[in-house]
């Protein structure tokens, strides 16, 4: 009798210690499934909306990258030619057809036809076609400027809004472990998983619209260097004209 009951004990320990295993095995099964997709799926509503909203900045960065680059290089190629054409010219007079539609050469134009008999006033006439000059580069930056800006925006931001769903996917996974009792990995992963992809969106969209942002802030201060010497060449020819009394016949 004894010795049978030895035995239905050891039967009992063994059934417990195989059962026990499979119910801690069940219990901090990790998600099958922990792909980009997958935890976008799963992520709660405030993540997706975080998650979106960072994939929309990213095609917007690369959208702007494209557009402004195809509009920056149409813009130097025309300044270089503009500030060639400038610089071979020995007078007004010289100029090609080609640059005498330029916008610099008309704003010139329009100053000489608008001062008339003033022209014997030369350093008041050059005074008002500096001011021309001005007027146009500060209108010509605030042209390229346009779409750039943003890019500074968004990698200002992305970063801060990429850690604002990490912060929720957190607390997300916090509630999970109080709710169930439990610090299982089955029920923290997921809070987990979806806070660091937000992480990695943020950056993705901030480091990409900073570089591409600091690339154009270069470009567009070179464009404005050459349209700046192009003004600087064009108001020599005036004052060359000027000093040789050739200027109203170049003008008219």
């Amino acid at each position: 009798m004894r010795n049978i009951d030895w035995r239905l004990l050891g039967a009992s320990m063994l059934l417990a210690g195989i059962a026990r295993p499979s119910r801690v095995s069940a219990a901090t099964a990790v998600p099958a499934d922990l792909s980009a997709g997958a935890m976008f799926a799963q992520a709660d509503w405030v993540v997706k909306l975080v998650m979106i909203g960072l994939i929309i900045a990213s095609v917007v960065t690369w959208t702007v990258f494209i557009a402004k680059q195809m509009e920056l290089r149409r813009a130097s190629r025309t300044a270089d030619g503009l500030r060639g054409a400038i610089m071979s010219a020995r007078s007004l007079s010289d100029l090609s057809p080609a640059a005498e539609d330029a916008e610099l050469v008309r704003l010139t134009r329009e100053e000489l036809a608008q001062s008339g008999d003033a022209l014997i006033d030369s350093e008041a006439l050059k005074e008002r076609i500096v001011s021309c000059f001005d007027r146009h580069e500060a209108l010509l930056a605030r042209k390229m400027t346009q779409g750039v800006t943003i890019l500074g925006t968004i990698g200002a931001t992305a970063p801060f809004v990429g850690l604002f769903g990490t912060v929720w996917g957190i607390m997300n996974a916090f509630i999970g472990i109080s709710e169930k009792q439990t610090t299982n990995l089955a029920v923290v992963a997921p809070g987990i998983a979806e806070a660091l992809l937000a992480t990695a969106l943020g950056l993705v969209a901030a480091i990409p619209a900073v570089v591409i942002y600091n690339h154009f802030a270069r470009q567009i201060a070179a464009h404005r260097a050459i349209v700046s010497d192009s003004a600087s060449a064009l108001l020599r020819l005036v004052s060359r004209d000027l000093s040789r009394g050739t200027l109203r016949a170049a003008r008219d």
